[in-house]
């Protein structure tokens, strides 16, 4: 009898240390969570510090790919908010590496991708709608709360149209980690399915190995179709919150 692990076994945030103090109620955990969101982090920073060219004549393959994904997320930036692109600039060229980096590790076998822990993504997502509209709310102060209200708007339909376009305001506070949480998940649960029934085929004997050759072609273009969701989600997750600055900045 073959018995298969849930699908959704991978997505357990496991406690690595724990720290539990009865004098002060104080609970600390070190989990997978933390363990590969430094990894995360260290690999950025290893990225950027292997990929620096002031002292070298010739750029390094490292500095081009990173010279152009700068590059990218610099047009993108420019697109969306225009003029005030080099503000924000750092800021969502931070995101960008820490979304597709921590999407990217969790395609590695037996790794742990934090993008797929609601805390993790959803709490990406409301932290950058707090700083925006803390950033609107600031440059514009009350003026701000005229993006709720569309111009010409008549009268008598202002407060059904301000409690609708409130619901749509509010609605980003959870579009952008639901996106990114709900992607990655249906992937690395169909990769973990398949690769439950497609492993026992393999192992079943020669003739039972030829036969599982096809879903096993199948499952690695599923891989490297995960590891574009990566680049893509980085990118879209960008776009999404550049376009939100811009919301901000000029209440449009």
């Amino acid at each position: 009898m073959i018995l298969f692990a849930s699908p959704l076994e991978q997505f357990e945030v496991v406690s690595i240390i724990a720290l539990n103090s009865q004098l002060f109620s104080f609970n600390w955990a070190f989990t997978n969570v933390s363990l590969y969101a430094l990894l995360t982090l260290g690999l950025i920073v290893a990225l950027h510090y292997f990929s620096y060219n002031e002292l070298r004549l010739v750029p390094s393959r490292w500095s081009v790919g990173l010279e152009s994904a700068n590059a990218t997320v610099h047009n993108l930036v420019k697109d969306q908010i225009g003029t005030a692109n080099e503000l924000y600039f750092p800021f969502i060229y931070g995101i960008f590496f820490f979304v597709l980096f921590s999407s990217l590790i969790g395609n590695v076998a037996y790794s742990f991708a934090i993008g797929t822990s609601a805390v993790v993504s959803l709490g990406l997502s409301v932290t950058i709608f707090i700083g925006v509209t803390v950033l609107a709310i600031n440059k514009h102060e009350w003026t701000f709360f005229s993006f709720f209200v569309p111009g010409g708007t008549p009268l008598v339909m202002v407060p059904m149209l301000a409690l609708v376009e409130l619901i749509s305001y509010l609605a980003r506070a959870l579009s952008l980690g639901v996106r990114l949480f709900s992607n990655l998940v249906a992937g690395h649960t169909l990769l973990k399915i398949l690769s439950g029934f497609i492993y026992p085929i393999l192992v079943s004997g020669p003739l039972m190995f030829l036969v599982g050759l096809l879903p096993m072609t199948l499952f690695t273009a599923l891989i490297g179709l995960e590891i574009a969701v990566s680049f893509i989600q980085a990118y879209v997750f960008c776009i999404l919150t550049s376009s939100y600055l811009k919301d901000a900045i000029d209440l449009h």
